[in-house]
């Protein structure tokens, strides 16, 4: 089969490979998957840099979901059949650039029959870590005002989408007018490109000086500074990653004297933890994706040989919305 390796760490268009590798085989307990669709997702860049968490051991296939067919199942499989559509997560290093890959049946769930294989690949990371997000750890309520950071990304732009379906106003902080455009697409109530426009200044004028109850903040550096200084009384703001690759250094007492909270997600220790919580959210965002409360908006649909330069716009910053691969 043909395969995307990764055999020596550096940004994406210079060390992703497209090469002819030998199928993968289900162990127990896993499903040999023909992959159907795969997005891209910042810790793809990641792992290409070996900047995420998880460091596969080289050469290793990236890709951190997708949706596909099951062909093959390994001993003790009770959850799926041969034929079935799934979403989620595969195993590295057997990641999803590829024509087959290999996952856990613990890390697969029921593709949604009301969206397609490239809607349906995004559903599960971002959807997810955003519904963590804002339902688990903030408890979002309605009437709420909600700042996402990077709002026309991957997992910001699921934020603004369910941030709406929960009946919180939304503003979305994006760069550039096109991104600007894609937030409006998504629902936002408020759309603030970061290039032209001070958020601080128009997030305190919009919420007459109260500051937003809830900040979603996967990029870290500037964006958490300045968030400090437009959060609500009472207000959470969340950090979610740090795609600016500056990790910012909290001012406790400021957290004191403003009376606010500071709350970390790392959707993946779900995972180890709290297994059936995944399988809960899946069914609520499965029936929400049913209901058209949300739907995956899918900006560029390519093939598998443009999986380097796609993964590569990804961590310049210059692409917008979700970029599905389809093998």
């Amino acid at each position: 089969m043909k395969a995307w390796r990764v055999n020596e760490l550096g940004d994406p268009r210079e060390v992703l490979r497209l090469d002819e590798v030998a199928d993968p085989t289900a162990g127990p307990g896993q499903l040999l998957v023909r992959v159907l669709a795969a997005p891209a997702n910042f810790p793809d860049v990641l792992l290409c840099r070996g900047e995420y968490q998880i460091k596969p051991p080289l050469p290793f296939t990236p890709g951190v979901e997708l949706c596909g067919e099951i062909v093959a199942t390994g001993d003790s499989v009770t959850r799926f059949a041969v034929g079935d559509r799934v979403v989620g997560n595969p195993v590295l290093p057997h990641g999803s650039f590829a024509e087959l890959t290999v996952m856990d049946e613990a890390n697969a769930y029921p593709a949604p029959d009301s969206l397609d294989d490239a809607e349906a690949s995004a559903l599960s990371i971002g959807y997810q870590t955003s519904w963590f997000a804002l339902h688990r750890r903030t408890q979002l309520r309605p009437g709420e005002t909600l700042l996402v950071h990077a709002a026309a990304g991957g997992v910001g732009s699921t934020a603004v989408q369910l941030g709406k379906a929960a009946g919180a106003k939304v503003i979305g902080v994006v760069g550039g007018p096109e991104k600007a455009e894609y937030c409006r697409e998504l629902g936002a109530d408020l759309v603030v490109d970061r290039r032209s426009e001070d958020f601080v200044a128009i997030v305190k004028e919009y919420t007459d000086g109260r500051g937003a109850d809830v900040i979603y903040d996967p990029v870290g550096g500037d964006a958490y500074a300045k968030s400090t200084k437009c959060i609500a009384f009472e207000g959470r703001i969340l950090t979610i990653g740090f795609a600016s690759g500056t990790i910012p250094t909290p001012g406790l007492n400021h957290a004191l004297i403003k009376n606010y909270s500071i709350i970390g997600l790392h959707w993946g220790l779900y995972q180890r933890y709290n297994q059936q919580a995944i399988y809960d959210c899946h069914d609520e965002l499965t029936k929400m994706a049913d209901a058209g409360a949300i739907k995956p908006l899918i900006t560029e649909r390519l093939a598998l040989a443009d999986v380097a330069d796609g993964v590569a716009r990804l961590g310049d910053g210059v692409s917008i919305g979700r970029v599905v691969f389809h093998p």
